[in-house]
């Protein structure tokens, strides 16, 4: 299974590196995401974000290829817990489905990102910063994946 985070923003402080990397890490190499960061389309004062948010779909569209699972994390989706990811990373993986974890810009997705997207999933009602989302999706992967393993780090 190939995984992809494709997420708008570019540049990111040290401590969200360094967060990512932790996680990514501890990853089995076969679960480890493969960045694609998309840069955050123009919002000139006073204008409509419609347009940035356009530009931003585009560009997720192209960096997800033809038959992966586009995964949109998305406060209007599907609230799931962690045991939940593992029993759907765990299914993904059986059926042979590549994956596209993907995180929007600040304004969140065009309405043809949506149109793609497989699977809408909430990490909270909270909004989250975008940085910060990157780390806490790689935690959950990971913690997903000790479940799986039977590894106690999840207790």
């Amino acid at each position: 299974m190939k995984i992809l985070l494709v997420a708008v923003g570019t540049k990111m402080p040290a401590w969200v590196q360094a967060g990512c990397g932790e996680y990514s890490k501890r990853l089995p190499r076969d679960m480890m995401p493969q960045l694609v960061e998309i840069p955050l389309g123009p919002r000139p004062k006073g204008a409509s974000p419609a347009e940035a948010m356009r530009q931003e779909g585009e560009a997720i569209l192209a960096a997800v290829p033809a038959g992966y699972t586009m995964v949109a994390l998305d406060v209007r989706g599907k609230s799931w817990s962690t045991e939940q990811l593992a029993q759907n990373l765990s299914q993904w993986r059986m059926e042979g489905h590549n994956l596209a974890f993907v995180i929007g810009g600040p304004d969140g997705f065009s309405r043809a990102c949506l149109e793609r997207t497989q699977v809408r999933w909430s990490l909270s009602e909270l909004t989250l910063p975008h940085p910060v989302v990157r780390i806490i999706l790689l935690e959950q992967l990971y913690r997903a994946w000790t479940i799986l393993q039977n590894h106690p780090y999840h207790k």
